[in-house]
């Protein structure tokens, strides 16, 4: 059985991880001007980053708990406003979230337990249409129906 471990990470981009270590958003925003890396906790505002993402070259977000959603909120938001530096949900992270996750905008993930391959394989092979638009390339199957 292989498993994917936390450590290292699980990642859908090409170029090289970022590996600096992430700063608060409330240190970010007080001055630390030399970070590119930012790690937001389940309560801070994504949007405090929009006029600095130029400069970002890691967002990570907090996932406390699986039961807390307000990380993919963040990584809509950050999406939306054009955001393509790497995107790391790290925390409390399960297999079956990774599908959603990524159409939300993620590209990486640190998950506390291990994710066996075969399972996740499976996870993000599961549906091979989408019914909306996302921050992801998929074209729902309205729009290929419909042109």
């Amino acid at each position: 059985m292989t498993s994917v471990a936390a450590e290292p990470q699980l990642r859908f981009r090409d170029d090289e991880p970022h590996d600096e270590p992430a700063v608060t958003l409330d240190a970010f925003l007080a001055g630390q001007s030399n970070a590119t890396a930012v790690r937001l906790e389940a309560g801070d505002d994504a949007r405090a980053l929009i006029d600095h993402l130029d400069r970002i070259a890691l967002v990570e977000v907090s996932f406390p708990t699986f039961r807390d959603g307000r990380g993919y909120s963040a990584a809509s938001i950050l999406r939306e406003a054009g955001y393509h530096g790497e995107l790391r949900a790290a925390g409390d992270v399960l297999v079956d979230q990774l599908p959603l996750m990524r159409r939300c905008g993620f590209d990486s993930f640190v998950p506390e337990a291990e994710i066996d391959a075969a399972t996740l394989r499976r996870s993000l092979d599961r549906y091979d249409l989408r019914y909306q638009t996302a921050a992801d390339a998929a074209v729902p199957v309205w729009k290929r129906r419909h042109g």
